[in-house]
């Protein structure tokens, strides 16, 4: 027989509507109840701000771009277009500067037409952009005022002073060639501008061959010239920029070179006022300045073969006194798809 208790009919009722109807609410509070709110989205991240970048560029005390650095405000809103900003490193002269290039120092430089060429020969891969029109009297040898030295002539068996590979060392060698006179018939005394100012104030060479505006410093001193490029170089100063920056950036390399451009169309006819911009920046004084403002010559252009064949010269010229270490091809550091400086 079963042992289980016999439930009640009414406790059976009473489980049964349990089962049915406990946890409901009323119909008319189940309509009242509002919809579960959705899940709020996630708000949509802003995207990331692409890093600006840095366009180093290369100076030294002389031509539009020393000059630009002091009146950089259209630069830095050109620039800003391209998300870039610039950073400016100034050098004593041209051949430290495409040193510094080949190390990737430097983007943009400015170097006169020598120093290209012993960077080519060592390796240094740089292009061509653009260049200045030529200045041969913002360059030359001089004398101390009491020299005895009247002529180039008069050079042989001297102590002369010139920078390594700049621009006024091809000067060296063709006003020599002018007195049928070589680098052989002299003593070269391989200095920087600051040194051999000392030497040549203190006596310790005879000539210095020397470039604005440290020429122009020389001569408000006393220095007297014996000869300028006139007739002998070109002396064109040029914007070299850095193989890879250049291939992968003609927009920022064309903005750079228009607002040179810019300010050397303004330069060219203010050298009182350009000198005095650069007297408060440079620490040469105002007098020397307007001299060599009134020597240089403002107008940046593209390069073109002819120019290209002059550098070449150059180039056969120093791998025949040995001065470089092989023989180049100027072309080879240019960009003939670029048309740099061209306003394009």
């Amino acid at each position: 027989m079963s042992t289980r208790p016999v439930l009640p009919a009414y406790s059976l009722s009473l489980l049964l509507a349990c089962f049915a109807g406990c946890g409901q609410k009323p119909a008319a509070e189940q309509a009242a109840a509002p919809a579960p709110a959705e899940p709020a989205a996630s708000p949509t991240p802003a995207p990331p701000t692409k890093e600006e970048s840095v366009v180093r560029l290369g100076y030294q005390k002389i031509g539009a771009p020393f000059l630009l650095k002091d009146r950089p405000d259209e630069l830095k809103a050109e620039l800003a277009k391209h998300n870039a900003r610039a950073e400016w490193v100034e050098f004593q002269a041209g051949p430290p500067l495409l040193e510094a290039m080949g190390a990737g120092a430097v983007d943009i430089g400015y170097v006169g037409e020598t120093p290209p060429v012993f960077a080519q020969a060592g390796g240094v891969p740089f292009v061509y952009v653009a260049v200045d029109a030529p200045a041969p009297a913002a360059e030359a040898v001089l004398v101390p005022k009491n020299s005895k030295l009247q002529k180039v002539a008069d050079l042989k068996g001297k102590k002369i002073a010139v920078n390594r590979g700049s621009n006024v060392h091809y000067l060296l060698v063709k006003a020599l060639a002018s007195a049928k006179l070589t680098l052989a018939d002299v003593t070269v005394n391989y200095l920087a501008p600051p040194d051999a100012r000392a030497a040549f104030d203190t006596g310790q060479i005879d000539a210095w061959v020397i470039w604005d505006p440290f020429y122009a410093a020389a001569e408000v001193a006393g220095a007297r010239k014996l000869v300028d490029g006139t007739g002998l170089v070109d002396n064109q100063l040029f914007y070299v920029a850095r193989r890879e920056y250049a291939e992968k950036n003609p927009a920022l390399v064309n903005a750079v070179l228009e607002q040179y451009k810019k300010l050397s169309v303004w330069a060219k006819g203010n050298p009182e006022e350009v000198a005095k911009i650069l007297a408060r920046s440079s620490g040469i004084a105002y007098d020397a300045l307007l001299i060599a403002e009134k020597r240089h010559v403002y107008e940046v252009k593209p390069i073109t073969p002819e120019i290209l064949a002059a550098q070449q010269t150059i180039a056969d010229t120093f791998f025949k006194l040995q001065l470089i270490p092989q023989a180049i091809e100027t072309k080879d550091a240019f960009l003939p798809s670029a048309r740099f400086g061209n306003g394009s």
